[in-house]
């Protein structure tokens, strides 16, 4: 399939710049795969839809405050991203502006309780990073960090919390795994109150997943590849539910290709960690996913087409140009949508 069928106008007014208040009085897109159907209603309907028995999958990573400011060795500031943790010490970081920090460079992080050492050059603006501090380095990135909201927002987020969704538990993320964001915990109590079962998943969101397709033929595109977790007891609750007719609904694209990373043909979930590289799109077979909740997401991005691949490409542009038309707000603050 080729980039430009996933391709679609959107007015810079509609891209959401702040989130709704409150969380769940978003608007939400419902879209039919059976018949193609669209219907409109808010985000706190969304237990109108699910059924006793469901299984909703959330993801339950937790976006780190991973942007952060450093002086190079010449004093020169510079931005560092953190994207991907190697291990306790080593960092993978995307670097503004890249081509001055060379590996041997050190770097003295704003506020002092940091420094770091360019190991090596991963790719353009990546680099591999050693740091050296004092205590916990997970304490010391909530001081002095910063939350790394995507380049289309321009407003200052007030509360850093709104970028994390309620049930956020495992720091690791460089991004928010933003169909989560719309839950409170009283729609979620309503949601169990219904005979739902929540279970968690982890992936750890990096900035590759949201890395532009710059190939004409979508099959040529690279994934970066993520971490992912899925314990023995979500593994057989899903099983479970599975078994018993009922539905696994995934909150997000996140949540949906670590399910259908640890799932084999016949549908069934195993437990496991690891990295994935999971690229969804149309010709996929869905093996573990009944039902998605997504946001509306960037035009030819690899998220369009993971939601492509779960309906069809026709239908899921069709809801977008109905979204565009009706103006509902787009991207990480902005509304969703639901795939029955």
């Amino acid at each position: 399939m080729k980039l430009q069928d996933f391709v679609y106008d959107l007015p810079e007014r509609l891209i959401a710049q702040t989130p709704v208040e409150p969380r769940d009085a978003s608007r939400l897109l419902v879209l039919d795969r059976q018949d193609g159907s669209v219907t409109h209603r808010h985000f706190y309907d969304v237990v109108d839809y699910l059924q006793p028995g469901d299984v909703l999958v959330v993801n339950r990573t937790k976006v780190l405050p991973a942007r952060l400011w450093a002086h190079r060795s010449s004093g020169a500031l510079i931005e560092v991203l953190l994207v991907q943790q190697v291990d306790m010490q080593h960092w993978k970081a995307l670097v503004k502006p890249g081509r001055k920090a060379r590996p041997g460079e050190k770097l003295t992080f704003v506020g002092g309780e940091l420094e770091a050492e360019v190991l090596e050059v991963v790719e353009e603006g990546m680099r591999l990073l050693r740091f050296d501090f004092e205590g916990n380095f997970m304490e010391i990135l909530d001081r002095i960090g910063a939350m790394p909201l995507p380049p289309y927002i321009h407003e200052k987020l007030e509360d850093a919390s709104r970028y994390q969704c309620v049930y956020a538990k495992d720091p690791g993320s460089a991004a928010a795994p933003t169909a989560g964001l719309h839950f409170t915990d009283a729609l979620l109590e309503r949601i169990r109150a219904k005979g739902v079962t929540v279970a968690e998943v982890l992936l750890n969101v990096g900035l590759g997943t949201f890395r532009p397709v710059k190939v004409e033929n979508i099959e040529e595109h690279q994934m970066h590849s993520e971490y992912y977790s899925v314990s023995e007891e979500t593994a057989e609750i899903i099983n479970k539910c599975r078994r018993e007719g009922g539905r696994i609904v995934s909150v997000g694209t996140t949540s949906t290709r670590t399910l259908e990373t640890v799932s084999t043909e016949d549908g069934i979930v195993h437990a496991g960690s690891g990295w994935t590289q999971k690229f969804i799109y149309p010709g996929y077979h869905y093996k573990a996913v009944d039902a998605l909740i997504t946001n509306f997401h960037l035009s030819g991005s690899t998220l369009m087409m993971l939601v492509s691949a779960f309906a069809t490409r026709e239908m899921v542009m069709e809801a977008y140009h109905t979204a565009v038309a009706e103006e509902y707000r787009f991207f990480s603050f902005g509304d969703a949508m639901l795939i029955i």
